[in-house]
C-alpha cells in the first residue's frame, strides 16, 4: 500500500477530504512533497513556525538537549534547566505581574489550566466568552469556543458559560460579581482576523478589574511577534491577569503555557494539592527549541519588519475578486465573496505551489500567516501566484 493509502487507513481522519500532501522536507519558508514539488508555505503550521521550518539555531538546540536528556519526570517535581531558562526568558519579556509560567502540552491544555486557576482563585464559577472565538477543542476549551456548530454534538458541556458578541460594549454588562473570568482573543483569528477597537479592549480590562473578574487573553495565535509586537495586548495598553500561549511558543515543537502572577499560581498548590498536573507539559526538548526560537525573534529586527511585510502583501493583493485584505501584522485574511470561490482559488494555489487554507469561522477568507522571517522576494512570488489563480 502507498503512504497515502496507509495514511487514510490507519491515521484517524477528521475530514472526509483531507488534502493529503505527502511532505518529505521543509526548510525556511518552503516545503517539498514526495515528487519533489516545492511549495511556499504561507500558513506556517497555523502560526506555529514564526521562525520558519527547521531554523538552524532551533535544530541545534534540539540536538543539544537530546544529548542531555529527554523526558525524566512528571512536570514540576525536578528542576529541568530548559524549563527554568525558558520561563525566565518569557517573564523577562512580560509585564511584572505575569511572572509565573505553567507549561502545558498544547494551547488547548493552557485554556483548561487557566479556567481551573480562575475558578480556584476567585471562588466563582461564571465564565464570559465571545462568539466566533476559538480556544481549543478539548471539553473545557470547547465550552468557551464561540460557535455552536462545533459545540452542539458534544453537549452537555460546562455550565455557567455565557457567549456574547465580541467587541460589543453592551456585552460587558454581563460581567458581574459571579464572573470568575472573561476569556478573549486579542485578535479573533478564526473569524478571519477580526480586530477589536482600542476603546473596547480598554473597557473590557476596566470592567473585569471593577468586578473582580480575571481577564484571560488568548495569544495562542497572536503571540511571538505575529501581530507586529511581541505580544498583541501591547497594542492596546492593557495587561491580562492570565495569558494563554501556544503554537509558536515551541519553535515548531508541541508546547503551550498559561502565565499569571506567583500569587495566583500558588492556588494550584492547595485545595487541592496538584491543582493542575501534566506529564509532558514543558518537555525539555520543546522548551529548548522554544527558547532558541524566542531568542531569534527578540535579538534581531524580525518583529520590527513584520508590518513592512504585511504592507507588502496588502499592496500586492489587488484584484477584482478580492473584496478586502485584513491584517494584524502577518496574521492576514484575504476576503472573497464565498467559500466556494475561496476554496477554488486555494486549490489552484496549492496546484501552483502556494500552500494556504481558510478560517474556521470565516470560510470565505484565505489565511495568510507565513514565517516572520520570509524574504520579501518570496512574498512577491507568492502574491504573483495568488493573483494568477484569481485570474484563472
Amino acid at each position: 500500500m502507498t503512504q497515502r493509502q496507509l495514511f487514510l487507513k490507519h491515521v484517524a481522519q477528521t475530514s472526509p477530504a483531507p488534502l493529503g500532501l505527502e511532505i518529505v522536507k521543509a526548510e525556511g519558508s518552503f516545503m517539498w512533497d514526495r515528487s519533489g514539488k516545492k511549495y511556499i508555505d504561507m500558513i506556517g503550521g497555523i502560526s506555529v513556525c514564526n521562525t520558519g521550518h527547521r531554523h538552524p539555531k532551533v535544530v541545534q538546540a534540539i540536538k543539544d538537549q537530546a544529548d542531555q536528556y529527554l523526558h525524566i519526570m512528571v512536570y514540576g517535581e525536578l528542576v529541568e534547566s530548559p524549563q527554568v531558562e525558558y520561563a525566565t526568558c518569557l517573564v523577562g519579556q512580560l509585564p511584572s505581574t505575569l511572572n509565573s509560567v505553567y507549561f502545558t502540552s498544547s494551547g488547548s491544555e493552557a485554556t483548561e489550566g487557566a479556567m481551573k486557576l480562575a475558578k480556584s482563585f476567585t471562588g466563582r464559577t461564571g465564565i464570559l466568552a465571545f462568539k466566533d472565538s476559538y480556544h481549543g477543542s478539548t471539553q473545557g476549551a470547547l465550552s468557551v469556543m464561540g460557535d455552536e456548530y462545533w459545540r452542539n454534538a458534544f453537549r452537555p458541556l460546562l455550565p455557567g458559560v455565557d457567549h456574547e458578541e465580541y467587541g460589543s460594549f453592551q456585552a460587558l454588562d454581563r460581567i458581574t460579581a459571579h464572573t470568575a473570568m472573561v476569556i478573549a482573543e486579542t485578535v479573533q483569528a478564526e473569524k478571519g482576523v477580526n480586530k477589536p477597537s482600542l476603546a473596547w479592549m480598554q473597557a473590557l480590562r476596566k470592567k473585569c478589574a471593577d468586578m473582580g473578574a480575571l481577564l484571560v487573553l488568548d495569544e495562542i495565535q497572536t503571540g511571538f511577534g505575529r501581530t507586529g509586537t511581541l505580544w498583541g495586548f501591547e497594542q492596546y495598553g492593557i495587561i491580562p491577569d492570565i495569558l494563554l500561549l501556544g503554537k509558536a511558543l515551541g519553535g515548531g515543537m508541541p508546547l503551550g503555557a498559561f502565565v499569571a502572577s506567583n500569587e495566583m499560581m500558588a492556588r494550584l498548590m492547595q485545595d487541592p494539592v496538584l491543582g493542575h498536573i501534566t506529564t509532558f507539559g514543558g518537555h525539555p526538548v520543546c522548551c529548548a527549541a522554544g527558547l532558541a526560537s524566542m531568542r531569534i525573534l527578540t535579538e534581531g529586527d524580525v518583529i520590527r519588519k513584520v508590518e513592512e511585510k504585511s504592507a507588502l502583501i496588502t499592496r500586492r493583493l489587488k484584484h477584482e475578486r478580492i473584496r478586502e485584505v485584513r491584517s494584524a501584522g502577518l496574521l492576514m485574511s484575504v476576503v472573497f465573496s464565498s467559500f466556494e470561490e475561496n476554496k477554488m482559488i486555494i486549490d489552484r494555489c496549492v496546484e501552483k505551489g502556494v500552500f494556504t487554507d481558510w478560517f474556521l469561522f470565516a470560510p470565505h477568507c484565505m489565511r495568510i500567516a507565513p514565517s516572520l522571517l520570509i524574504p520579501d522576494e518570496i512574498l512577491h512570488d507568492a502574491c504573483d501566484m495568488i493573483l494568477e489563480c484569481c485570474n484563472r
